[in-house]
């Protein structure tokens, strides 16, 4: 059994059984690499779940940012969406990632990172 702590796991990307769904979304939001993005919906199914909200909610939680890069999680149709440190901030994070954004929105089949 592996004695890291569960942040470390978190921000290693590594999922296991005693995670939390909280801690398990970040863990898999942490594989999201620099340049690309990925849709509340792609984590879920990534899960095993249709729980797409609550993988809203984990983000909204997140108390590891922006080590647990949440800024890089947008909507199914490529929108931003609520960032606690706003959506202007979020922006300019994704651009100054090489992701370009447009009238609020990243074009997916550019920019998806694919789990």
């Amino acid at each position: 059994m592996s004695s890291e702590l569960p942040i470390e796991q978190i921000k290693a990307g590594r999922i296991t059984s005693k995670m939390s769904f909280n801690q398990q979304v970040w863990a898999l939001t942490s594989r999201i690499p620099r340049g690309k993005v990925a849709t509340y919906a792609d984590l879920a199914r990534k899960l095993d779940t249709q729980a797409y909200r609550a993988v809203g909610q984990a983000m909204h939680n997140n108390p590891f940012a922006p080590d647990v890069p949440c800024h890089r999680v947008v909507g199914s149709d490529g929108k931003l969406t609520g960032y606690a440190r706003g959506l202007a901030k979020k922006t300019a994070m994704l651009k100054d990632e090489g992701v370009e954004v447009q009238k609020g929105r990243v074009n997916l089949a550019m920019y998806r990172h694919r789990f």
